[in-house]
């Protein structure tokens, strides 16, 4: 038996979020001369950090049409941290072989059999889903002089195991473990394996000096507790407490999901057994019993529920131009605009950016700078819009972003100090008048030094984390950014004034933790936007239940006729 010790529930291993991407095209090529094309579409993926694409699957073959529908389906891991490039290939298949380099050249710029390339287009995962009701159109190219059709993917969330049960559970009469007192009692749950080994999914609380212990109510998701199969075993030990680590084992009984799902009745009743007692002792019945007191079901509402039914991510970027940092025009500079690569401010703003775009039908940034001098009179600003628009701070896309940026570097004076507060509150002051779950403002602050008003920062921060509103802080350069630590509400809630966070809203990385000793920027700026993204569904989903905004039904954009088709699998 492991040490209880090794238990952790947060490390257990939960299926991702699963995708299925539907994929038609229209108008495509004619590449056949007696019939027409017999097209399929080949999906693959780039690795992250890579230039490399493999092929994740293709479609089937319809013979003879130019606006397939194809029925088999893509099915891909979703990761909203992640910026998951896609690449998708059309050929006309002339033989039935399933090398599609007989068809065609990997490199579609090098025709071997131009008439079997088809065309091309490339996206991301993030794009399709942040589409409206998550249907995407994209034009096919590939071949110059040509127009290649469309191709069109819609994606949808498998909703297999998406409930959330919320149980409690009581025991009676349990074996005394402990020699001055009863026992402290706690469960363990675990779902089993194929192979017969079994993975741990919860742990209760220890209920002190008690043989009768009654447990507080918990939530955990049904995919968790069984992976969608509802008769998988469930083993549940039953463990007294010690302080040292080395609890001892009471213990076990075994159920399933939908013996559970029966919620309080006499099969929900189960004897705890202990083996090696139960061989020892021939008078030996149990070490005690444990009843499902209640259980109940709830669906559980995801990220890719909101975004379908329209949420848009409102992403805004605040850029520390303190003097910290150094002479921009000096390669010793944070701030240095080297002509052959992104210094650290660009390649963070960009790995973060590119990724939330995908969430924002209008692609318009909202693009801040902090402790500046600003011409023409020298005035310092926490908050001043990088493209010197007071009434419209707005950029145009990443890309505009980084322009502005670039532009502002040659027209303020750096100084100081590194002030935080009147850009969160800025961002807040937005995100405070659109709390009706269609709009969730995320903050990248971009910062190389510690913070001169911490105070007012962690009033900000409470204040914000009222509100739909996540903040994205990346400290780059050598400093030690120990108080931003503070901030990152993980393992203590930031607090001000005697009132502690509602939500934990921050997440705070030091850029020099992602940068690649071979000098792979791509790699970098890739680990950094997984890690810094990674908790914004879950803070999204938070502020969602806190306020009980369910996500409206899907955008369903009125589909375009679909002529008739023969379909060959």
């Amino acid at each position: 038996m492991a040490s209880i010790g090794e238990f952790d529930p947060l490390n257990s291993s939960v299926p991702a979020t699963k995708i299925e991407i539907t994929v038609s095209c229209r108008n495509l090529l004619d590449a056949d001369t007696f019939s027409r094309s017999a097209p399929v579409v080949v999906l693959y993926v780039q690795g992250i950090g890579t230039k490399e694409w493999r092929e994740f699957g293709r479609t089937e073959v319809i013979d003879n049409t130019l606006n397939p529908d194809f029925v088999r389906k893509f099915v891909l891991d979703y990761f909203f941290e992640e910026k998951q490039n896609l690449r998708f290939d059309v050929y006309n298949v002339d033989s039935r072989s399933s090398n599609i380099s007989k068809h065609n050249c990997d490199l579609p710029s090098l025709f071997c059999l131009p008439q079997s390339f088809l065309g091309q287009t490339f996206c991301t995962l993030g794009e399709i889903i942040g589409s409206s009701g998550s249907r995407l159109e994209r034009v096919l190219s590939g071949i110059p002089g040509k127009k290649c059709g469309s191709i069109i993917f819609t994606a949808e969330e498998l909703s297999n195991c998406r409930d959330i049960a919320t149980m409690q559970l009581c025991a009676n009469k349990l074996d005394k473990k402990d020699f001055f007192g009863k026992s402290d009692p706690f469960l363990v749950f675990y779902r089993s394996n194929e192979d017969g080994t079994f993975t741990i999914c919860h742990k209760t609380e220890v209920i002190k000096n008690t043989l009768n212990p009654v447990w507080q109510p918990f939530t955990i998701p049904v995919r968790a507790l069984c992976n969608g199969d509802y008769d998988r075993t469930v083993k549940v030990d039953v463990y007294d407490w010690d302080r040292d680590g080395s609890h001892d084992f009471i213990g076990e009984f075994t159920t399933s999901y939908r013996e559970l799902s029966r919620g309080q009745s006499q099969f929900n009743v189960y004897e705890v057994l202990n083996p090696k007692k139960k061989g020892r002792k021939k008078k030996y019945v149990n070490s005690g019993t444990v009843t499902l007191l209640s259980f109940k079901v709830e669906s559980e509402y995801t990220f890719v529920d909101f975004i379908r039914g329209g949420t848009q991510l409102n992403f805004t970027v605040a850029i520390d131009f303190t003097a910290s940092n150094g002479n921009p025009s000096q390669p010793t500079s944070l701030h240095y605009m080297n002509p052959y690569q992104l210094n650290a401010y660009a390649m963070a703003l960009k790995a973060v950016g590119e990724i939330v775009q995908d969430y924002d039908s209008d692609k318009l940034f909202p693009a801040y700078g902090f402790g500046a001098k600003l011409p023409p009179d020298g005035k310092i600003s926490h908050a001043f819009p990088l493209n010197s628009d007071c009434e419209n701070a707005n950029c145009v896309g990443i890309e505009g972003v980084l322009e502005a940026y670039y532009d502002c570097l040659r027209k303020v004076q750096l100084y100081g100090p590194t002030n935080f507060a009147p850009v969160i509150n800025q961002v807040a002051q937005c995100a405070s008048e659109v709390t009706d779950g269609s709009q969730y403002f995320v903050l990248l602050i971009i910062t190389d030094g510690v913070i001169s008003d911490m105070v007012q920062t962690r009033e900000a921060v409470v204040t914000a984390a009222s509100l739909p509103m996540s903040v994205i802080i990346v400290g780059v350069g050598p400093a030690e950014f120990d108080a931003m630590e503070e901030l990152d509400g993980d393992e203590v809630r930031v607090s001000s004034r005697g009132r502690a966070a509602e939500r934990d809203i921050v997440q705070f990385v030091p850029f020099r933790d992602y940068i690649d000793r071979s000098g792979n920027q791509v790699l970098s700026m890739a680990r950094l936007a997984k890690d810094v993204l990674a908790e914004i569904p879950d803070q999204l989903l938070s502020f969602m239940k806190s306020r009980g905004i369910e996500p409206r039904p899907a955008l369903s954009p009125s589909p375009s006729p679909t002529p008739q088709i023969n379909v060959h699998l």
